[in-house]
């Protein structure tokens, strides 16, 4: 699969000198990697470890909603005469 960025290099190292094009193709990936970590992104990897922690989190929540209900009912027929 040939990305935008894949064809503007191409298309520059087709147009300008050598030395130039590889001048070219260094700064925009400079430029392109500076905007990048601009935008506060995360790896895949922490992607990942974050789902699971979130997957568990949400677990034991459910978990924990389960065993304040039965606690609540567990009061009420206590409290009931």
């Amino acid at each position: 699969m040939t990305t935008p960025f894949k064809k503007i290099a191409e298309s520059l190292g087709e147009v300008l000198p050598v030395d130039i094009a590889e001048d070219v193709k260094k700064n925009v990936r400079a430029m392109v990697q500076s905007s990048l970590e601009k935008m506060d992104l995360v790896s895949r990897e922490e992607l990942e470890i974050q789902e699971k922690v979130l997957a568990r989190t949400r677990s034991q929540l459910e978990e924990l909603q389960k065993r304040v209900i039965e606690l609540e009912d567990a009061l009420k027929r206590s409290a009931d005469p």
